[in-house]
């Protein structure tokens, strides 16, 4: 008798236990229902301790949500406003070792710009860094962005991102085919003076919001003022680092004393955050995008459907 006592209460203890996995797991389903994902508990990074070496590398983590993760940047890492706050290791061509071994990181996020020699001195410290070269296209972009999703395991929040983010290029794309091209001179540096070339993103923002390049056959971006006169570009865009020291506006001043240029005339030449427009993300891109296609294109009937996600400080 003492054994079937036994025995009944094991197997209520079982059936209460099972129970309670089974309702649990019908909770689970219904939040993920309710919220469209395949699980509503909240994605961890993989890692908890991250060095980015790179403002494009930041930007792109604190988009993917894995903010709180990161540990030290650059001094130039200033997007979102939380990427400021982080410790700093120094430039994006010259880091302090020193620095990064005293943060501890688990993950190094390096660029191309990041010294080779002390990269390997880095793994040589026994620390995975992570190779990310500069992208070439917006196409670039996206790659390098999933490619960091998977690494710190938040492929899903990655794909969605870029998914927004190649509908809303598509649909600038789209606006300003029927619309006939205008010239633009994109100028992305001031001694030298330096424009957008083919083999860059920053191509693709005049490409795909309607424009043609003036620099798009040269191999260099290496320019002179002589130069933009005779390629007499529609519209001029200045988005060069020290802007937001006056830069921008002094070139600006420069460009204006050429009436014989037609986006002189016309009264369009701008100035941009260069942040915005020389390490975007998909994002960062498509919104850039958007804003460069109007400028090109003031009369084309640009909308969208859907919000992209913001940049957050987390």
């Amino acid at each position: 008798m003492k054994r079937l006592r036994l025995y009944r209460t094991c197997t209520g203890v079982v059936i209460a236990w099972f129970g309670f996995v089974v309702l649990m797991l019908a909770t689970v389903c219904d939040q993920a229902v309710a919220t469209g994902t395949k699980s509503a508990v909240p994605l961890t990074p993989s890692y908890a301790r991250i060095v980015s070496l790179s403002p494009l590398s930041t930007e792109n983590i604190f988009l993917l949500g894995a903010g709180d993760s990161l540990v030290g940047n650059t001094i130039y890492c200033q997007r979102p406003e939380a990427a400021r706050h982080k410790a700093k290791v120094g430039s994006v061509q010259e880091i302090s070792i020193e620095k990064i071994v005293s943060l501890q990181p688990q993950l190094i996020l390096a660029s191309n710009l990041t010294p080779p020699q002390q990269i390997e001195k880095l793994r040589q410290l026994g620390f995975r860094v992570e190779f990310f070269r500069q992208p070439a296209s917006f196409a670039d972009i996206c790659s390098h962005f999933l490619h960091l999703g998977r690494l710190l395991g938040l492929e899903e929040r990655a794909e969605a991102i870029v998914d927004q983010a190649r509908k809303r290029v598509e649909t600038v794309r789209h606006a300003v085919e029927p619309l006939p091209r205008r010239k633009v001179f994109l100028q992305v540096g001031a001694h030298p003076l330096f424009s957008s070339i083919k083999r860059s993103f920053t191509h693709d923002f005049i490409e795909l919001g309607g424009g043609v390049n003036i620099a798009g056959e040269q191999l260099s971006g290496v320019m002179n003022t002589e130069q933009v006169l005779a390629l007499n570009p529609d519209l001029i865009i200045i988005a060069v680092m020290g802007s937001e020291h006056g830069i921008g506006a002094e070139q600006k001043n420069h460009w204006m004393g050429f009436a014989a240029i037609e986006a002189v005339r016309a009264g369009r030449v701008h100035v941009m955050d260069p942040d915005l427009v020389c390490s975007p993300s998909p994002a960062t891109f498509a919104n850039t995008l958007a804003a460069i296609a109007r400028l090109i294109h003031p009369e084309a009937a640009i909308a969208f459907a859907e919000a992209l996600p913001q940049v957050t400080s987390r």
